[in-house]
């Protein structure tokens, strides 16, 4: 059986490179393409780390729409803007589009005020599959799969179970959710500098986080009729490379006992190779940081509803989650190049 050719666009940044190299090692996929404006005419072996062509060079991001010939599926790490025009490209040319950034996540009329744009492309919002595989299965062939973001990910798999089998109320969810500073892609300037960020802890994007609307949108896919979502989220840099972690709180329905809530998320979870629920206590980043996994976990009492994910911000987070669309998108085993990833922690 032939492999297929994945193209990555954007594959010099943070995830995009750990795209690239998920995909150089995959034994069902082959890398195509790769493009950087940064390194192209380099080839992509010497950068990447792992073994591929040799005679493969990056190209300038411009040009990518010129390789599409050389590919059937492209993985698109690019800014929202970047993905709105390139997205819809590729997938009119019968390529399958996995697309890492926000471009596909909300309806039109949330563009403007989340991400300060109009949205270039609503017909294909319709068309769109937020690729989030546990909770919302396997893409339809032609949909632009939006993979999800890093703290919708980790914030979603935590408390959706609970949100779907009514144990929470929908109104009064918080969710305080942490990540490493590869969150922010790769920045200059002071302001991302070590002795910025080493020692520190910050929130940003207070109350116009991009990812709040989107989390929103997902869990109102379990609402009771009449109900609604309402939710407030806060985003936070730690001081480390990598890893996610969110908590969420919500006010508890009849019968969300520390028991219940518990068992909500094992049962959600059973059969899925990639979320594993346990002790909220052993929910920790360095069990998850450098694997596809996301630890879950919930407890409760006569008051609140506490529930924990983490993730590997770059990894489930990112590039390992849009692998996984990419198996079952393709009829490939799910864990398929990313059963053999282990934690980085000793």
């Amino acid at each position: 059986m032939s492999k297929v050719r994945v193209g990555i666009v954007g594959a010099s940044g943070y995830s995009g490179s750990v795209a690239a190299r998920l995909v150089a090692g995959h034994p069902g996929l082959t890398l195509a393409f790769a493009t950087s404006d940064k390194l192209s005419g380099q080839p992509v072996m010497q950068h990447l780390g792992v073994r591929v062509d040799d005679k493969l060079r990056y190209v300038a991001n411009g040009a990518a729409l010129e390789q599409g010939d050389a590919c059937d599926a492209v993985m698109l790490a690019t800014a929202a803007d970047i993905s709105m025009r390139l997205a819809p490209a590729f997938a009119e040319r019968g390529k399958q589009v996995v697309d890492f950034s926000g471009a596909f996540r909300l309806d039109a009329a949330s563009y403007p005020r989340w991400y300060g744009l109009e949205h270039a492309a609503p017909a294909w919002l319709a068309r769109a599959h937020y690729g989030l595989p546990e909770l919302f299965g396997t893409p339809a062939a032609g949909a632009i799969v939006s993979n999800p973001g890093c703290y919708p990910t980790a914030s979603l798999l935590a408390i959706a179970p609970l949100v779907r089998e009514g144990l929470v109320e929908e109104v009064g969810i918080v969710v305080d959710a942490k990540s490493g500073v590869t969150g922010a892609g790769k920045q200059s300037g002071e302001a991302f500098s070590f002795a910025e960020y080493a020692d520190d802890v910050r929130a940003y994007k207070l109350l116009a986080h991009q990812h709040s609307p989107e989390i929103v949108r997902a869990l109102s896919r379990w609402v009771r009729p009449g109900g609604t979502i309402k939710l407030t989220f806060t985003a936070h840099y730690l001081p480390i490379k990598r890893g996610l972690f969110a908590t969420c709180y919500a006010r508890p329905r009849p019968g969300a006992t520390a028991e219940r809530v518990a068992a909500c998320l094992a049962e959600a979870y059973a059969k899925t190779p990639f979320v594993r629920a346990m002790a909220p206590a052993e929910v920790t980043l360095k069990r998850v940081v450098g694997t596809n996994y996301c630890h879950v976990g919930a407890t409760a009492d006569e008051d609140v509803v506490i529930a924990v994910g983490a993730i590997d911000n770059l990894l489930k987070g990112a590039a390992g989650q849009a692998l996984q669309n990419l198996n079952l998108l393709n009829g490939l085993d799910e864990c398929a190049g990313l059963d053999g990833l282990a934690p980085v922690s000793p």
